[in-house]
């Protein structure tokens, strides 16, 4: 049934609804990338997340693998889904990348198949790579 007039939306309603739909034909992957804070390296390298309370860190030990890493975060593909908004603490493989613990936030996690999930986590404070990776590559 077509909506009366006064149901339609005015003239100001379909510009904003114009806006919007040419801001999401802009989200290009392209552009996503680069609006990116920090330029993304694929990396495989073996992770370690748990629970960031240490009242909790013992309730889970998950083994995972990065897909690539940031100085600001990183993907991991996991057997298990991460809680989006929780806290985690990742300990890298220190023989192919030698980072300290490092605290995060899973700001994403998406179901790959029943047995993997890859999450984006976000650092709570930046780490320098390039030494690092240069260790980490040389091994």
């Amino acid at each position: 049934m077509p909506a009366s007039n006064a149901e339609r939306p005015s003239g100001g309603d379909l510009d904003d609804q114009f806006e919007l739909l040419e801001e999401l034909e802009a989200n290009t992957s392209e552009e996503i990338i680069r609006q990116r804070a920090w330029s993304r390296i694929q990396l495989r390298v073996k992770v370690v997340v748990q629970p960031g309370n240490t009242s909790d860190v013992r309730s889970m030990k998950v083994a995972g693998v990065t897909g690539d890493i940031s100085s600001g975060g990183c993907q991991v593909l996991l057997p298990v889904p991460l809680q989006v908004g929780d806290t985690y603490r990742l300990g890298f493989d220190r023989e192919t990348l030698d980072l300290p613990l490092v605290f995060a936030r899973c700001v994403r996690c998406r179901l790959i198949r029943e047995d993997a999930f890859e999450s984006g986590l976000s650092f709570f404070q930046a780490v320098e790579l390039d030494d690092r990776l240069a260790r980490g590559k040389a091994a």
